[in-house]
């Protein structure tokens, strides 16, 4: 049984779920090729980037259309799937579509033989986690949506655990899944409170539902439970800084870039969409969790020694500010100034696909370094730039964006994050009015945390000079991993050179969540953007992209024109010692070094001093999270006595488990009397 509200002669549902069907058909083609790794790489995975590009373009079409809605004659008898495609899944899987593009390119250059798991295996639960992602933001009823939800978790799994072999890669997958299953169960208990008693888990019945503000309270506290699990806010984090790295670089790419986003539309979905009416605490609560979170993620980020720990604690920086944002929407909407709600929720839906794209590009190139050079720490790295200049050119990209430095999609997200802070005054607390703009410090404060971890991350890897020997053998990126990191530097830099267009798309996802939006406000203004009033807050991408291209044109001509001939090369000042070496320059844990004296408290410090008869003295400092020590192994010590008094039950012979049997009858029985 099919059902389409859209007029039109074609449906945009009708190609999304196409894409579904020909991800998971990849899969199978994959499982079949089992073992030909030429044919998966350079076959099934351009295959699937092309799909992507396709879902990328009927979303984009979709995101101004009017919701279409579909029932699927799949799971169980009375039980079918609900699918609904409106603005807000189209946003999302424009998204997933842009962002795994560029991915599943990277990927088909980037797979060796003999790493792990076979290759077509791969292919299969990669095409699965795609296919599962695009049909979560579509589900229309819990069922399907906790169908798709776990398809998503176990394929992510299997993909964490792709190099098995390794116990540390065990371990952080087995942690994640084991996150990933608590915070299900608090997404499973939401949906339980808004259906309330009718037995209806249809999207559209619960919008029907009118909950009291108690337990309207206690199913948002749940969604951002569930949900905060699988997007790593604080302090459910843990899984994250030991999935990201343990996962091959493509896989840690979609895992950052795209299904931590995922998690923040179940957020969306539930307190904008299916609540309808937000208190203003709500917003307040997520503001909070947000900003530690942000705060959290760039400390830990500033003092990792470790490439994809750096990034992983980086991802649970952009998801606080995002959900930062989202929380100071919500208080906007519930005190009713719907204009400063859309464009704090414009800011958000901004960095959440800012972040999307910089965030899979750093990944991907991340992974490139790591094949051409077999280190992951960056104290063995450096001096890439002359080796590698492929991966190292749209790695600064990356890292420009990241640190939110302008003409780059991250530097208009934070700029309107922070407009959205700042135009606070008028709420009708003082306390509020007082607290949101030291909330905007916080922020300024972050972003400037930010982009010191990626200086740090660029310069260690590709300045300097090499700190091991074999660097000078480091091989560039292949084809394929070329085009697919300059699809997503391209994503980078359309984001910074066409907000307004950007904010266009954005619109009709702010229109339906919050009732208002900027498109209006920014298409008045041409090529300025313009969020609120252009007396306030204004900025112009091409023009100040045209103003750094000048200024540098002009130095080069200048140079070249009045000072050719004129110069004479020599080596730098040595200090009087000209035999520099690569042991001389700042190491990573250098360069984290004031920070880690800063924010102190931040860590869990351990220390390995040398001593005065040590023929090779070495001194390391090992960070680690306290949260860990302080709530997560207090309750796995917990669980683990329980278990064990649970275990003295269990005694193996049948006459105790017909005693069992039978006390437990006798006591039913008392209680049926009674």
């Amino acid at each position: 049984m099919n059902s389409f509200t859209h007029p039109a002669s074609w449906v945009h549902l009708d190609w999304v779920l196409v894409v579904v069907l020909a991800w998971l058909l990849i899969g199978v083609i994959g499982v079949l090729a089992l073992r030909r790794f030429r044919f998966v790489a350079v076959v099934l995975f351009p295959v699937g980037a092309f799909f992507s590009i396709l879902l990328m373009a009927v979303a984009l079409s979709a995101a101004f259309s009017d919701p279409e809605t579909a029932i699927l004659p799949l799971g169980l008898p009375q039980l079918p799937f609900h699918l609904r495609l409106d603005s807000l899944s189209a946003y999302f899987l424009l998204l997933i579509g842009g962002v795994s593009a560029g991915v599943s390119t990277f990927a088909a250059g980037y797979f060796r033989q003999g790493e792990g798991t076979p290759p077509g295996l791969i292919c299969l639960e990669y095409h699965v986690f795609l296919a599962s992602i695009a049909m979560v933001v579509m589900a229309d009823d819990a069922y399907v949506f906790m169908v798709v939800w776990e398809t998503m978790a176990f394929s992510s799994f299997f993909l964490v655990m792709a190099n098995h072999r390794i116990p540390e890669i065990r371990h952080a997958g087995y942690l994640y899944m084991l996150v990933a299953h608590i915070g299900a169960l608090g997404i499973l208990l939401c949906f339980g409170l808004l259906q309330a008693n009718t037995g209806d888990y249809t999207f559209a019945n619960m919008r029907a539902q009118h909950l009291t503000p108690f337990w309207g309270s206690v199913a948002f506290v749940l969604a951002v439970f569930g949900f905060g699990a699988k997007a790593g806010l604080f302090p459910l984090h843990v899984w994250l800084p030991e999935a990201h790295p343990a996962a091959p670089s493509p896989f840690s790419a979609l895992m950052s870039g795209v299904m931590l986003k995922i998690a923040l539309y179940g957020i969306l979905r539930v307190s904008f969409d299916l609540l309808q009416e937000p208190i203003w605490w709500w917003g307040v609560l997520l503001m909070a969790l947000g900003l530690i979170s942000a705060l959290f993620g760039v400390v830990f980020s500033t003092v990792q020694v470790e490439m994809k720990r750096l990034l992983a604690y980086s991802s649970i920086e952009n998801i606080g500010l995002i959900c930062a944002g989202l929380g100071l929407s919500l208080l906007f909407a519930a005190y009713g100034m719907k204009a400063l709600s859309a464009l704090a929720l414009t800011a958000s839906m901004y960095h959440m696909l800012a972040h999307a794209f910089f965030k899979s590009l750093l990944f991907c190139s991340t992974g490139a370094v790591m094949h051409a050079t077999g280190e992951r720490s960056l104290g063995k790295l450096g001096g890439l730039m002359r080796y590698m200049p492929w991966v190292a050119w749209p790695t600064l990209m990356g890292v420009l964006a990241c640190a939110g430095l302008p003409p780059f999609g991250g530097f208009i997200a934070e700029w309107l994050l922070l407009q959205s802070f700042l135009f606070t005054t008028g709420l009708p607390s003082s306390f509020l009015d007082m607290l949101v703009p030291v909330m905007a410090a916080l922020i300024a404060l972050i972003a400037a945390l930010s982009g010191y971890a990626m200086v740090k991350y660029f310069g260690v890897i590709f300045l300097g000079q090499p700190r091991e020997e074999n660097l000078s053998h480091a091989h560039d990126s292949g084809p394929w991993e070329r085009l697919g990191m300059i699809w997503l530097v391209m994503g980078c830099v359309v984001l910074g050179l066409f907000p307004n267009h950007v904010i266009a798309v954005i619109d009709p996802v702010t229109q339906l969540l919050v009732g208002a939006g900027l498109a209006h406000t920014v298409a008045d203004s041409g090529w300025l953007l313009v969020p609120v009033n252009v007396d306030r807050a204004s900025y112009a991408p091409a023009i100040f992209l045209l103003g750094v291209l000048i200024s540098f044109g002009l130095a080069f001509l200048l140079v070249r024109k009045f000072y050719h001939g004129r110069m004479r090369r020599v080596p730098p000042w040595d200090c009087g010692y000209p035999w520099q070496t690569a042991r001389m320059q700042d190491t990573a844990e250098g360069f984290g070094q004031p920070i880690r004296q800063i924010f102190e408290p931040f860590f869990r410090m351990k220390r390995q001093l040398p001593n005065a008869f040590d023929e090779h003295p070495s001194y390391k400092v090992t960070l680690e999270d306290p949260l860990w020590y302080w709530l997560y192994l207090p309750v796995a010590n917990l669980v683990e006595r329980i278990s064990r008094i649970i275990g003295l039950l269990q005694q193996g012979r049948i006459a105790v488990y017909l005693m069992y049997s039978f006390v437990t009858l006798i006591v039913v029985l008392l209680v049926v009397k009674r």
